[in-house]
């Protein structure tokens, strides 16, 4: 087969695999788990199949005509470079490690079979807009995207914790995506073309009519998907899913669907100067607020939620200094080691029967318990800190290498220095460090919380099952050696070099190391205070699944707390090192309760009024006119009594007053 074949087989097979689960779900029970598994894996073959004749050479382009529109034509396009190649391999690993691990995960679960389904169409989607050069394509798989999160996230609708969470991740997103669209409006309306390198070409020769319109238009849509400030409020929400679930869409689909748009058309974005400060300055208020809400979080998968804010914000980052290479790079990176910590937290909260850290902090021997979760889960967060030799670190350090060079007016990715405001090479460069001590800090904050604490012995639920375990060793792989491999796949990355240099190594490494031993001291002097100051267990039955125990510590962890996101200890070092901000940070600097006065009140009291004038002015009218029909027919019926000498007198009386009024009027009128 050719590799356009190929590649037209990667989102396919997910596609049907989504709709015969959904059809063979209730009527053959015993296919569901082969149809999830099977052709997500044989995507996977095809994806490195592809990524392998592609070999980071020259894109392959390929379409033909959807469907003819009067104006600009929308065109089935596929177009294959190097960062397609290797995204497309991301969203098919982590899918796979997902469909197994859930397997699993979700074993008794009623619902696995739609759940299974959707998880397959959300892989499709996402890899239809990795692989599409049509923007108005790419927006199908962008949208199907969105519906799918609805319905995984609100997977355990059971609790009104997902219906919410569900609801609000639908609309924030949809609430970016309408200026999102009218941007891609505006790009045809430019370029006369939804074809991507049509666009790119339109842009390289100057026929780009309004930039900075069309890319902050765009940039909204990108916030709203990437979770970015301010439109980054539904991702912590988002974690009252499953735990598999979580892994996707922080991984390889939803969110980093922003970031790798953003990169396709980079260019657009490059033609405006202020869209790249824009783009930086969000991304470092993404970067440095995520960091300090993470420190704050008891939930542990929130606390990896607001991780994967803050590196969205990277990416968002080396974006803004035009370095799109350092940005997919940081991309793939992510995805791999972000996968990893979410499936291994759903096998620590099975095993401790809570999502609460500072219940956690008051167990002793978890980490002998989940010998697996716990190792995998070390390497994963030392590369999310950016320590080296793991992923983390060298994907971070491309971006600050990026960063600095833009700072110090060195030629870019763009290849010219000017074509990037150096104002945003600052403002990446000292947030991205900034961002490096948090990161590390929240890292050795949960890992010590999770795995060092003191008290009673930690349950024992037995062995957690082979599909769990396996998938966290195959993840380890990525989350280890590639950094080490990415340098040497520089065509793969618009052919240039993504390897540290001395003075960003040096600086990154070492404000990671002040943030994980600061963390440590802190622990170390507050941990005394957990003895006298004990907290209920936030457990779920031990004898439950996964998927059972993970929705119980959600659903219970306000009644027992107070609150989704905070718990009131004090052994906690969070809330040492942040002090008067841990309680802000915990509820994300109260944002939702901006938007709520801001917004969601406001459209309330519209709907109230709107409500009001239709019950009391609208529906007024319409009884009256009902009411007057009535009395009209009411007083007709009144004189048909059945008596003709009745009609007969009316008759004459009737004959009588209209021959007076006649005479009146003729006198009347000879008179004048």
């Amino acid at each position: 087969m050719t590799t356009t074949t190929l590649a037209v087989l990667v989102p396919l097979l997910p596609f049907l695999a989504a709709a015969a689960g959904l059809l063979l779900g209730r009527t053959a029970p015993g296919f569901v788990r082969p149809l999830a598994v099977v052709p997500t894996l044989a995507a996977l073959g095809l994806a490195v199949t592809v990524a392998v004749r592609q070999g980071g050479g020259p894109a392959i382009d390929a379409a033909t005509r959807l469907t003819p529109t009067g104006s600009v034509p929308v065109d089935l396009a596929l177009h294959l470079d190097g960062f397609a190649a290797l995204t497309a391999v991301l969203v098919t690993l982590v899918a796979s490690c997902v469909q197994i691990y859930s397997t699993a995960y979700l074993r008794d679960d009623p619902r696995y079979p739609s759940y299974a389904a959707l998880v397959s169409l959300f892989t499709s989607a996402m890899l239809l807009v990795v692989y599409s050069g049509d923007l108005m394509v790419l927006l199908v798989g962008w949208e199907v995207m969105g519906i799918c999160s609805y319905f995984l996230v609100g997977h355990y609708w059971e609790t009104p914790q997902a219906r919410a969470a569900s609801l609000k991740a639908f609309l924030v997103t949809k609430l970016g995506d309408v200026p999102f669209l009218i941007g891609l409006f505006a790009l045809a309306a430019d370029t006369g073309t939804f074809r991507i390198t049509g666009i790119l070409e339109a842009v390289a020769d100057g026929r780009l009519d309004h930039p900075t319109i069309t890319a902050l238009l765009l940039l909204a849509g990108v916030a709203g998907k990437s979770a970015q400030f301010p439109l980054h409020t539904w991702l912590p929400d988002a974690m009252a899913g499953p735990t598999p679930v979580s892994a996707l869409i922080h991984a390889a689909t939803m969110v980093a669907a922003g970031v790798y748009v953003v990169a396709r058309l980079l260019p657009v974005f490059a033609a405006s100067a202020a869209a790249l400060i824009v783009l930086a300055v969000l991304a470092a208020i993404t970067m440095v607020g995520s960091g300090v809400c993470a420190l704050a979080q008891d939930d542990i998968k929130r606390v990896l939620a607001y991780s994967t804010i803050g590196q969205l914000g990277y990416m968002t980052g080396a974006l803004a200094v035009g370095d799109r290479g350092a940005a997919v790079f940081h991309l793939l990176a992510h995805g791999a080691f972000k996968a990893l910590l979410f499936l291994a937290a759903g096998v620590v909260i099975h095993a401790a029967g809570t999502n609460s850290l500072a219940a956690m902090s008051r167990m002793r021997g978890l980490a002998r318990r989940i010998p697996d979760a716990y190792w995998t889960m070390t390497l994963a967060l030392l590369a999310l800190a950016a320590i080296p030799p793991f992923a983390g670190f060298f994907s971070k350090e491309a971006v600050l290498v990026a960063a600095e060079h833009t700072a110090l007016g060195e030629p870019t990715a763009l290849g010219e220095a000017a074509a990037v405001p150096a104002g945003a090479g600052w403002i990446v460069l000292v947030s991205g460090l900034l961002t490096a001590v948090l990161t590390a800090a929240y890292a050795t904050r949960l890992w010590l919380l999770a795995f060092r604490g003191h008290g009673s012995e930690a349950p024992d639920h037995g062995r957690q099952p082979i599909a769990m375990n396996a998938v966290l060793w195959v993840l380890a792989l990525p989350s280890l050696a590639f950094g080490l491999a990415a340098p040497l796949l520089p065509d793969w990355f618009d052919g240039h070099p993504l390897t540290p240099t001395t003075t960003t190594a040096v600086l990154g490494t070492g404000v990671a190391l002040v943030g994980a031993l600061v963390t440590y001291a802190t622990w170390r002097h507050t941990t005394a205070r957990a003895g006298r100051s004990p907290l209920g267990a936030v457990a779920a039955h031990p004898d439950a699944e996964p998927a059972v125990s993970e929705a119980e510590a959600v659903a219970t962890h306000t009644p027992a707390y107070g609150d989704i996101a905070a718990a009131p200890d004090p052994a906690d070092p969070g809330r040492l090192l942040l002090g008067p901000l841990h309680r802000p940070a915990a509820a994300g600097f109260h944002l939702d309760a901006v938007y709520t006065a801001l917004f969601v009140r406001p459209v309330r009291a519209a709907a109230s009024l709107v409500a009001f004038l239709d019950r009391e002015v609208v529906e007024t009218y319409v009884r009256g006119a009902g009411a007057g029909s009535r009395l009209l027919g009411w007083t007709v019926r009144r004189a048909q009594t059945g008596n003709v000498q009745t009609y007969l007198t009316v008759l004459l009386a009737g004959s009588t007053a209209l021959a007076v009024a006649a005479v009146v009027l003729a006198h009347v009128n000879a008179g004048s």
